[in-house]
């Protein structure tokens, strides 16, 4: 990408989406599009090709998705698996119809199979069975990567993927019904704070170990992927370090400065029992992430109540 490229960021105003703008911006990228939900339905075929067909964008990062937590996604499977392959179908076909010269794909650390070793590399995707709880999205995304995996080999398209662990950062979903477990935190801590409750439920034992990239690091990730891989294989973009969800609520309940307790729900589920990525691939390329988690979380905190 030279810095006057017409990059298309679909999903521009969502957590990853909207971190890929920030940094595109600071790193000088000055042709940026981006379409809202009303102005461009990335579930209308007809839609996105006569947006591919107008604008014509060189570059595309797909970063629009249906996304939510173990409640939404065990909820409303057939949403999650319907609506993500008609958004992702719609624009890499449209990429490659209309001449993108690249694409990168954003998919999601559940692709892997739950009792995946650990660190999880590349090559254990499809060694396994999935996390039923999430296992309609994570097929959605299974089908997204391997479609760009071979229009590369077919057509030689130069469409990659990449995987990204938990993130985190400012314009998460903090509701409490679909949002991910660190943002769906603060906001329990903070509403039970402000009410001087005696107690935090938490969801689960707390013992699984879940890994946190902060949203900005992603991005930076992301685009040093498009400015420098080509590679078939997807890469995992994560820290590589892992905490448990007992770790992460008493991390948060001490940066809200909630003086009450946690209670764990035992029969609520815990999910995939563990899910750290090796990163070591990423590493090689020469791409490490910067921001620590407990500096992100004060972050993401300060930003939640400016809200």
């Amino acid at each position: 990408m030279d810095k006057n490229s017409k990059i298309y960021v679909a999903g521009h105003r969502g957590l990853v989406g909207s971190a890929i703008v920030r940094n595109l911006k600071e790193k000088d990228y000055r042709n940026i599009i981006g379409k809202t939900h009303v102005e461009l339905d990335l579930k209308d075929q007809n839609a996105v090709r006569s947006f591919f067909e107008r604008e014509k964008p060189e570059y595309v990062f797909l970063a629009a998705a249906k996304v939510g937590g173990i409640n939404a996604n065990n909820t409303y499977p057939a949403d999650f698996i319907y609506e993500n392959l008609e958004i992702q179908n719609n624009v890499i076909k449209a990429s490659f119809d209309y001449g993108v010269k690249k694409l990168l794909f954003l998919g999601s650390s559940c692709i892997y199979p739950k009792n995946c070793p650990q660190p999880i590399k590349e090559e254990y995707l499809l060694s396994g069975y999935l996390e039923s709880t999430n296992e309609a999205y994570a097929i959605a995304k299974i089908s997204g990567l391997k479609m760009c995996e071979y229009y590369k080999r077919q057509y030689d398209a130069n469409f990659i993927s990449c995987m990204p662990t938990n993130l985190y950062g400012s314009n998460d979903n903090f509701d409490l019904n679909n949002s991910h477990v660190l943002p769906a935190l603060i906001r329990k801590f903070h509403e039970a704070k402000k009410s001087n409750d005696a107690f935090v439920e938490v969801w689960g034992t707390g013992k699984p170990l879940r890994e946190f990239l902060h949203v900005d690091d992603m991005a930076d990730g992301c685009v040093f992927l498009m400015e420098n891989y080509d590679g078939v294989e997807h890469v995992n973009i994560g820290t590589g370090k892992e905490v448990s969800i007992k770790e992460l609520a008493e991390m948060i309940k001490e940066i809200v400065k909630f003086e009450g307790e946690i209670k764990f729900n035992r029969d609520k589920p815990d999910g995939t029992p563990r899910k750290l990525l090796d990163v070591n691939k990423l590493k090689a390329l020469g791409w490490e992430y910067k921001v620590d988690l407990r500096d992100g979380i004060r972050l993401v905190y300060e930003w939640f109540k400016k809200q």
